[in-house]
Formats: C-alpha cells, sequence, structure tokens
C-alpha cells in the first residue's frame, strides 16, 4: 500500500513539474493518456533512483562531501534526464529539453514529493 501511495505522490510531483519547469512536458492527446503517462514515468523514475542513487552515493562520495551536498543536485537532473530517456524508449509522451530544465525539475520533484508526503502518510497506521 506505502509503494502506491508513493507512486501517486511522485505522479503528482511530476505533474507539478510539467506546469512549473519550462522544458518539461507531457503531449498525450487526452488528460487520461497524460495521468497513464505521468504514473508509468513515475515507476521509472522510483525504479532508476531505486537501483542508481545507491551506486552513485557511494562512487560519488568524495564530491558530496567537496561539494557540500550539492552535487546532489547535478545526480538528481541526470537520473531525471535518464528517466526522461527510458520513457522515450517506452515511446512515452514525455519530454525533458536539455540538462537546465533536468535541473530545475529534479529540485521541484522532491520539494513537491516532500510537501505532499508532509500530509500524506506512506502507511495506514493500524492500532
Amino acid at each position: 500500500m506505502g509503494y502506491l501511495i508513493r507512486l501517486v505522490i511522485t505522479a503528482v510531483a511530476l505533474w507539478v513539474t510539467t506546469l512549473l519547469v519550462p522544458g518539461i512536458d507531457v503531449s498525450g492527446r487526452s488528460a487520461g493518456e497524460n495521468a497513464l503517462t505521468l504514473l508509468v514515468v513515475a515507476v521509472i523514475f522510483g525504479v532508476v533512483n531505486m537501483v542508481l542513487k545507491p551506486i552513485i552515493h557511494v562512487v560519488g562520495c568524495v564530491f558530496y562531501v567537496l561539494t557540500l551536498g550539492l552535487f546532489a543536485l547535478v545526480v538528481n537532473a541526470l537520473l531525471f534526464l535518464l528517466t526522461d530517456w527510458i520513457a522515450g524508449e517506452f515511446d512515452l509522451p514525455f519530454h525533458v529539453n536539455g540538462f537546465g530544465a533536468a535541473f530545475w525539475g529534479g529540485i521541484v520533484v522532491a520539494v513537491v514529493s516532500w510537501l505532499i508526503s508532509l500530509v500524506v502518510p506512506d502507511r495506514l497506521d493500524r492500532r
């Protein structure tokens, strides 16, 4: 259940990102197709982050320390671009136009996901 909630939160964050960041768009034929595209892209984004981010943290540990964590913004942008490339391989109408859009998109997705996570719990408490 927690994974589905996280998936929907990421999809909503991606949707907000398409509204706020020029250069990131979903160009489906209908609102339903756009919503489905955002859900699939959220899955791709989650898998990319789950698989690659820990490896990058270990390998790039020195860069994180030297840049006081700012290197994470570059890593998030590159992972966002990788998500765009994978979505393109599946012919999904999701597009990121360059590193600048990916950089700001990564920041917006992180902030919006965090804000939504403050309101919506990952799990339902069973008491």
